[in-house]
């Protein structure tokens, strides 16, 4: 198998981006749901670990689709780009959800830890063709297609009867693109705990229909009963994001979940030093944590450059060393573009108070995009998607 490859830096993304808006029309459209194994890219853009950690942005990447193709043509690739978006503010304004998931995962991971079936399944030796193949594609190359994920996610759950959150927790492991609120909303979807009671069945008709008969798997579930839990808690308002006075010199903290400062400050900000924590206990996996890390030297050399400041890597985003660097330099407050559920805003979150008990205030600044967007995602994704041309025009590129 030859190991997919995603070079850490936004000049790749960038590249990879302009090769792909041409086919972002008709031919996405046509091609999207093939999956032709991971010698093969197909019709989709494998941009995913550029978004995910916004090497590249949501925006730019449907500003430059729809630079050469109408959003009538290239529909199904803005709205793909857009699901990731909507992701991300539907979990942002129900948090509770993500300590749901890692409460019932470590919970499971006690009840399964000596199970044969999950390291049966994790290894690719449950006999089960296409799922054994993507379980080893995954760990190798770090990389599924779109429908892989699914059809993957689909098998564990009602063929081999698996806990939902222990697959889940094996894609963030391993996946390059691992964000907590895709991969955890997507595996939800499949299981019907998303949509109340709608699921995602697997066939092997539709397989190998879609990956050209490379792979037919015999024994899978007929049918797909939708599993249940708790009510969830209703959608609260987006949580409010601190302020920051533009007009004193401040720090500037990048962390994995943004690494394209340059795009949420302008090059006139008063950044006088700039910290990239690549800290690879925020991340699941060694995939994901070697992405980031090399991520953040690209991003330091950009910030650096954009801001004329100095710029350095941390291994970690640590306290005791921000506050030690902000007061060598006589700062009072350090900016941040701001963190969506998981990890990372957990983190800012401990590291707030810690901070202001010295005297420096955190501030984490939003994007217009986000700001824009995620507020329409409370309902379901086809809600969301009506609203999307009127969002577009608001945000100039229709």
């Amino acid at each position: 198998m030859t190991k997919t490859t995603f070079p850490a830096s936004r000049g790749v993304a960038l590249s990879r981006l302009a090769q792909f808006v041409p086919r972002a029309g008709r031919q996405y459209t046509s091609g999207r749901s093939t999956d032709s194994g991971p010698d093969h890219p197909g019709a989709v853009s494998r941009l995913s670990p550029y978004v995910r950690h916004r090497l590249i942005t949501e925006r730019e990447i449907v500003a430059g689709v729809l630079a050469q193709h109408s959003l009538a043509s290239a529909e199904k690739f803005v709205q793909e780009v857009l699901w990731r978006t909507y992701w991300k503010g539907w979990l942002e304004m129900r948090p509770a959800l993500w300590s749901r998931f890692v409460q019932e995962r470590d919970r499971q991971r006690d009840v399964c830890r000596e199970t044969s079936a999950i390291a049966a399944a994790e290894h690719g030796l449950t006999g089960i063709e296409g799922f054994d193949d993507w379980a080893r594609e995954l760990v190798e190359t770090g990389y599924l297609h779109n429908h892989a994920r699914m059809w993957f996610a689909s098998i564990w759950i009602f063929t081999l009867h698996l806990p939902w959150a222990l697959g889940a927790d094996f894609f963030l492991r391993h996946l390059i693109d691992a964000d907590v609120a895709s991969n955890t909303l997507s595996w939800r979807w499949v299981a019907g705990l998303q949509t109340v009671g709608k699921t995602y069945l697997a066939t092997a008709d539709n397989i190998a229909r879609c990956t050209n008969g490379r792979f037919a798997p015999t024994g899978l579930a007929r049918e797909a009963i939708a599993l249940t839990e708790a009510p969830l808690e209703a959608a609260g308002a987006l949580p409010e994001t601190t302020p920051h006075d533009a007009r004193q010199p401040a720090m500037l903290l990048v962390t994995h979940e943004d690494m394209h400062p340059e795009s949420v400050f302008p090059g006139e900000a008063l950044i006088d030093t700039a910290i990239i924590a690549a800290d690879a206990g925020l991340l699941w996996g060694d995939a994901s944590r070697r992405f980031a890390q090399a991520a953040a030297g690209d991003t330091a050399s950009r910030a650096g450059a954009h801001f004329g400041c100095t710029a350095e890597v941390s291994e970690r985003l640590d306290a005791g060393a921000l506050i030690a660097a902000a007061q060598g330099t006589g700062l009072l407050q350090i900016v941040t573009p701001y963190a969506p559920v998981g990890p990372v805003a957990d983190a800012l979150a401990r590291l707030a108070p810690l901070l202001a008990g010295e005297g420096i205030a955190l501030a984490q600044v939003r994007r217009p995009w986000d700001g824009r967007f995620w507020p329409h995602a409370k309902k379901g994704f086809f809600v969301f998607r009506e609203r999307i041309p009127a969002l577009l025009r608001e945000e100039g590129l229709q």
